[in-house]
C-alpha cells in the first residue's frame, strides 16, 4: 500500500514538473489517466493537500498548483532505480517541447542553466570568452538571468546570476521537427589533440544513467578545456548520436544552418554504417558527434569557481539569446 501511494505521489510531482507552469488538479487527473493511472480526482486532491502541507507543492488561486524546489529535490532523490534511462526520456521530452523553426529562425531552444555567485561572475566571464573562441562549445549564444528570475519551475537563487548555454539536444529537437529521428547513444569524454578530436576515452550510455554524463565528468574534474585554450590539447564533453543513413545529407544542411545561427557545433558527421572515432555505428544509420553544451562551465569550475549546473534544464525563446562576446557589457546591466 505504501509503495502504491508513493508511486502516485511521484507521478503527480512529475506532471507538475513537466508542465513547467501552475496547473489545475483537473489537468493533473487528465494527464495521469491518459498515461494509464487508475486514479480519481478525489484521490488527486487528497495527495495534493498532503504534499502542500509537506512543502512539496503550492497552490495559487489565480494560477493553480505548482511544484516547489523541495518537491523537485524529492522527485530527483526518490526511487533512483526507476530513473535509469530517465535522461533519455528527458531528452526526448525537451526536444518535443522546443519549437524552433530553422527557416523562420523563430521559436524556443533547449538550454542548460548554471548558477554563478555574483561576486564570481566577472572572473567567470574572463574564463568563458577564450573557451567560446576555441569552437569547442555548442554554438556561441548565451542568456543571462538575474537573481529571482523564474526558469521553468525554479528561480535563480539570491546572490547568484544564471547563465544559459545552448544544450546539445537542441539539435535533436530541430532534426525531429524536420522529420529526422535521432537516437542519442551516449555522452563521453572526447580527447582533443592539436585542436582535433581523436577518440572517446570515457562514455556513459544515456539509457543507463539518471544523471547527465557531462555533469559527472565535470564534477569529477575529468574535463580540461583550459589546456585546450593554451595548447590545443585536452578533453571535452561530447555526445554521439545516430540518424537514418538516408537523412545524412539533409542533416548536414541543417547542421550548417545551426552553426551559422550560433546554435550548434557538430564536430563530426559520419557516413552510413562507418565507425566514428572508433565507435561502431548501427546498420542503416550514420553517426554524428555534437559538442556538450556545458563545456564552457567546465572551464569555470576547473579554475576553482563554484558553479551549480543543470543540464537539459529548460527551453527559452531564440530571440532571448545573444552572442557570447556581449557578456561583459550585458552583465553590467545586472548591477
Amino acid at each position: 500500500m505504501k509503495e502504491r501511494i508513493e508511486k502516485k505521489r511521484l507521478a503527480i510531482l512529475r506532471v507538475l514538473r513537466d508542465a513547467g507552469e501552475p496547473i489545475s488538479s483537473k489537468a493533473i487527473t487528465e494527464e495521469l489517466l491518459d498515461i494509464g493511472y487508475d486514479i480519481s480526482p478525489r484521490t488527486i486532491r487528497f495527495h495534493l493537500k498532503s504534499m502542500d502541507d509537506e512543502g512539496l507543492t503550492e497552490y495559487s488561486e489565480k494560477h493553480g498548483r505548482f511544484i516547489t524546489e523541495l518537491g523537485i529535490r524529492e522527485l530527483e532523490a526518490s526511487r533512483v532505480y526507476e530513473k535509469v534511462g530517465f535522461l533519455n526520456a528527458r531528452i526526448e521530452q525537451m526536444a518535443w517541447r522546443m519549437d524552433f523553426d530553422i527557416r523562420t529562425q523563430k521559436g524556443s531552444v533547449i538550454i542548460n542553466i548554471s548558477y554563478i555567485k555574483k561576486e564570481d561572475i566577472d572572473s567567470a566571464i574572463d574564463i568563458l570568452l577564450p573557451v567560446f573562441k576555441t569552437g569547442f562549445t555548442m554554438g556561441q549564444l548565451v542568456r543571462l538571468y538575474n537573481e529571482g528570475d523564474r526558469i521553468g519551475t525554479s528561480h535563480v537563487p539570491a546572490g547568484y546570476t544564471g547563465l544559459g548555454t545552448v544544450c546539445s539536444f537542441t539539435l535533436n529537437g530541430i532534426l525531429t521537427r524536420n522529420g529526422i529521428p535521432v537516437l542519442s547513444r551516449f555522452g563521453g569524454l572526447l580527447q582533443i589533440e592539436q585542436s582535433k578530436p581523436t577518440r572517446f576515452v570515457e562514455i556513459i550510455n544515456y539509457d543507463g544513467t539518471s544523471i547527465d554524463p557531462l555533469e559527472i565528468f565535470i564534477q569529477s574534474g575529468m574535463v580540461n578545456l583550459s589546456d585546450i585554450t593554451e595548447t590545443g590539447d585536452g578533453r571535452i564533453g561530447a555526445n554521439l548520436f545516430e540518424i537514418p543513413a538516408e537523412a545524412r545529407r539533409q542533416t548536414a544542411r541543417i547542421v550548417g544552418r545551426m552553426e551559422k545561427l550560433g546554435l550548434g557545433n557538430v564536430i563530426k558527421l559520419g557516413y552510413s554504417e562507418h565507425p566514428l572515432l572508433e565507435i561502431p555505428i548501427n546498420v542503416g544509420r550514420a553517426g554524428g558527434i555534437a559538442i556538450g553544451g556545458l563545456n564552457p562551465i567546465a572551464a569555470v569550475i576547473e579554475n576553482g569557481i563554484p558553479v551549480k549546473s543543470h543540464a537539459v534544464s529548460d527551453v527559452t525563446d531564440f530571440s532571448s539569446l545573444f552572442h557570447f562576446t556581449s557578456l561583459p557589457a550585458r552583465i553590467k546591466l545586472f548591477r
